[in-house]
């Protein structure tokens, strides 16, 4: 279905109120549910048009709950007043419906909501890392990153209050207002909407934000539980320079490489009061910086088995950390929670000692490709291969002196066991053949461990001759110790 400029719909309101309105130009191409017109009759407000209308009862009855049962936020203050921009206007914290809109057959098209312009912020996935926040002429100010912790949680306190659902909570689906922090969401109509009889499910969810639970889950069944582990896992990342909670270090070489969402799953959380036997922390981790109570509310999201922290939790720990903040000394951008010093400071100075050990490096390699600079040297090169083609000649003149013994000593079996012949013979036929079944596995498993380590050995024809001949000596000793041949002979008589 096209939509073109100048079409005119019925818009809805909340209280059954309705008047028309005219589509202007075309604002944003939108995502997968719409597109995004102005209104020529209201400025302030755009018009969100569905592609299709194929859902158009479903999307009605979603968006009257979402009138009838509008969340309330928390004007935005500053020195005790509301917190407004430069023009006088206030700021718009969520795109939620303002009215729906019918065609002239009646079908729900789509809806009217607040106009954001998204000039003015940016996506919160540019807020973690300190490279994308200079490149975008972001603010520096870490407390700014603690008062967007803050906003967000307070945003998700209200919508929960309501039992709204995000589901879908990920950083590119917030954005940030650059001057006061304040936070905006779009698309409001993906969200798990509580109807006065019925819930109408989310359609999405995003891999690194899902919490452990809802592996086997689809959108419909998830709720709060799946918004409080997001929102956790965003508010560390803020927190921790865009470290995810999950990512870390795999303690052994040999370990497989997860993914984040595998190690969502398998509950390596490695930032908590327990250390987590798969990985460890990121090396320029601050949270050993956070303060007591900061660290078990972490502990509490994604460690398995404990409570998580509700939005509003956040939101009250949030705040009591920002107005005890100290500011540190050496750098102005710098705010630290405690007596343990400033975790900015402490990552700065390690990550500078580090590239200043690369850069040595590079300048006066000490190795390549893990071989010393020295050992490089054509001299030292053909040393080294002068010293290991001696080793060579010792360990295979070792190995011929071995393997004769080893030969010798299964030609003289039969003189060594002789004289206990009779003994053996008692143990019967059977036993016997146990017994040499045992040693053959065990000369089996000897060559088998010795070949990478004795070159001779590397010749499969070696290891099977050494193999087969003790096999014939063992037989023959068999045959001679209880005269077989001789009884085979007497039982043809």
């Amino acid at each position: 279905m096209t939509e073109n400029v100048g079409t005119v719909y019925n818009a809805v309101y909340g209280d059954s109120s309705f008047e028309k309105i005219t589509l202007g130009e075309l604002v944003n191409k939108g995502g997968a549910a719409g597109r995004i017109f102005e209104v020529k009759e209201h400025p302030r407000l755009v018009a969100k048009i569905f592609h299709s209308l194929a859902k158009s009862s479903t999307n009605r009855e979603k968006l009257q709950a979402m009138l009838l049962n509008r969340p309330a936020f928390s004007p935005a203050l500053k020195n005790g007043k509301e917190f407004t921009m430069d023009d006088g206007e206030k700021y718009i914290q969520i795109a939620w419906p303002e009215a729906l809109l019918e065609n002239e057959n009646g079908f729900c098209v789509g809806y009217l909501m607040p106009r954001i312009d998204l000039s003015l912020a940016a996506s919160l996935d540019h807020f973690m890392q300190r490279a994308t926040r200079q490149k975008l002429k972001l603010p520096e100010n870490y407390e700014y990153r603690i008062r967007i912790a803050c906003n967000l949680s307070s945003m998700v306190a209200a919508l929960h209050e309501k039992e709204h659902y995000i589901v879908d909570l990920k950083p590119s689906n917030v954005y940030v207002y650059k001057e006061s922090m304040l936070i905006s969401m779009l698309d409001c109509d993906g969200f798990s909407i509580k109807g006065e009889k019925n819930r109408y499910p989310a359609e999405y969810v995003s891999e690194e934000y899902i919490y452990p639970e809802g592996m086997d889950q689809g959108c419909d069944e998830m709720g709060e539980e799946q918004d409080k582990f997001a929102l956790a896992v965003i508010i560390f990342k803020l927190l921790n320079n865009g470290i995810h909670p999950f990512s870390g270090t795999p303690r052994k070489a040999s370990s497989p490489n997860l993914t984040i969402q595998e190690r969502i799953a398998q509950n390596h959380y490695a930032y908590g009061s327990w250390a987590d036997l798969y990985q460890a922390p990121h090396p320029y981790s601050i949270h050993d910086y956070f303060d007591k109570e900061t660290l078990e509310l972490f502990d509490r999201a994604f460690v398995r088995g404990l409570k998580r922290p509700s939005a509003q939790e956040w939101e009250h720990h949030l705040r009591k950390i920002i107005s005890n903040l100290r500011h540190c000394k050496k750098n102005h951008n710098h705010v630290y929670f405690s007596a343990k010093g400033c975790g900015l400071c402490m990552m700065e100075e390690k990550f500078k000692a580090n590239l200043c050990d690369i850069k040595k490096q590079i300048q006066n390699p000490k190795t390549i490709r893990g071989m010393t600079v020295d050992n490089l040297m054509p001299e030292k090169i053909a040393q080294t291969k002068n010293e290991q083609m001696k080793k060579l000649r010792a360990v295979n003149q070792i190995s011929i002196c071995f393997i004769g013994l080893y030969l010798l000593f299964w030609s003289v079996l039969y003189l060594i066991l002789k004289p206990f012949s009779e003994e053996i013979s008692k143990i019967g036929i059977g036993a016997q053949f146990i017994i040499i079944t045992l040693i053959m596995l065990s000369i089996r498993y000897g060559l088998k461990k010795f070949s990478s380590h004795i070159p001779l050995l590397n010749n499969p024809s070696v290891p099977m001759a050494l193999f087969i001949y003790p096999l014939l000596c063992l037989i023959i000793c068999l045959l001679a110790i209880n005269n077989m041949p001789l009884e085979l002979f007497m039982l043809t008589k």
